[in-house]
């Protein structure tokens, strides 16, 4: 029943999702709620929502794959199809926040890599073939156990550059105190592990057919590691607002507190803070109830929301303060606003592409053997 019910609601995203793609395609950018001062919307927190548990699912197959770590023996086939779904939904989002989305050629064709975005585009790249390279390989691990290894390596390596690449991405933007500090770019391999970990949580709680001891085993292990990631991830939440506050630089003052108290306040307290982060660590602390299935569960789906607005909480606040007190008198336009809330069609295509991403799962995992008890363990060498 429960399964209907979810091939129903992804079914619905899509199809949401199918006008808000033809709204962007055939009126470009004209009904999104982004303008000249806040260049970034939803879009660009989802892309960096995405592509973060991508790399952090990914580093998860390699404790199969790679360091041949007992628990997870016969999951990394599962968490590189994670991956490899959730890395199109992220770069699908910034694709279409482009401009000009028909020339991303252009990245390929003529690089510049001393740039951080064209560094990340190729990275992604490379990264997106090899986890697609593993997944096939994974169908047969006792032929390409040799490979699995080196592409793991390698991956792993991609993985944690990715993730650091995008805070870099941000942060090496001076002009946006709120980014650019020392510890921003440290903290996205972190989240990355964190909702890694949480979409984990979520699909075996869920989906996993086996109720047996290496379940339970693997869900508290998963439940562990959220755990010590969501305190890790607290802990960098408090050194970077703390400081920014303490060093009264006014345009960094002013984007935490428009964190904080200003409107975004509910997003911050209620969903990245309270849901997002203080309900999961009392289920997880709570004993017993990290190995039930459906508490499990629950703990990743809050994490995700959690990591989800943290990931607004970092794009819109930063570009809601003005590099010059004078713009927003300056000009009066629609566009030339430092208020920004996701339009209805922004809303309908990140709705669309995640009900595709679901979509894309639930089918897989339906017919293709994804879960331990259908996957051979990789032989050692």
């Amino acid at each position: 029943m429960m399964r209907r019910v979810l091939y129903g609601i992804a079914i619905l995203a899509v199809l949401f999702g199918l006008w808000g793609i033809y709204d962007r395609v055939a009126f470009g950018h004209r009904n999104a709620a982004y303008g000249s001062y806040v260049v970034w919307g939803l879009w660009v927190a989802l892309y960096l929502f995405f592509t973060g548990i991508a790399a952090g699912t990914f580093v998860f197959a390699t404790l199969e794959y790679l360091f041949r770590v007992p628990i997870f023996a016969r999951t990394g086939r599962l968490s590189l199809f994670l991956a490899l779904i959730t890395l199109g939904a992220g770069l699908l989002h910034i694709w279409l926040d482009l401009g000009r989305p028909e020339r991303v050629w252009k990245a390929y064709l003529q690089p510049n890599f001393n740039s951080v975005m064209d560094q990340i585009v190729w990275g992604y790249t490379i990264f997106g073939l090899i986890v697609l390279a593993m997944l096939a390989m994974s169908f047969q691990p006792q032929r390409y156990a040799g490979w699995l290894r080196i592409l793991s390596a390698i991956g792993l390596f991609l993985a944690l550059f990715l993730s650091g690449g995008v805070g870099a991405l941000l942060g090496v933007q001076a002009a946006r105190p709120f980014w650019h500090v020392g510890l921003f770019p440290v903290q996205f391999p972190f989240f990355s592990l964190a909702s890694g970990a949480a979409l984990l949580l979520l699909v075996y709680g869920l989906f996993d057919r086996a109720a047996n001891e290496h379940r339970a085993q693997l869900l508290r292990t998963l439940a562990i590691l959220t755990l010590v990631l969501q305190l890790i991830k607290l802990y960098f939440l408090w050194a970077d607002y703390s400081q920014s506050l303490y060093g009264g630089m006014p345009q960094n003052v002013a984007a935490v507190q428009e964190v904080l108290f200003g409107r975004y306040w509910w997003a911050f307290w209620i969903l990245q803070l309270f849901l997002g982060s203080l309900v999961p660590i009392v289920i997880l602390l709570w004993p017993g109830l990290s190995t039930k299935p459906a508490w499990a569960a629950l703990t990743g789906f809050l994490v995700l929301l959690g990591f989800a607005a943290a990931r607004a909480n970092i794009v819109f606040p930063a570009l809601a303060v003005p590099e010059l007190k004078q713009l927003i008198g300056a000009f009066h336009s629609a566009r030339l606003q430092f208020h920004y809330f996701p339009s209805l069609m922004e809303w309908a295509v990140s709705i669309g592409i995640s009900g595709l991403a679901g979509l894309a799962f639930l089918i897989a995992y339906d017919r293709l053997p994804m879960t331990p008890e259908h996957v051979p363990e990789a032989p050692a060498r």
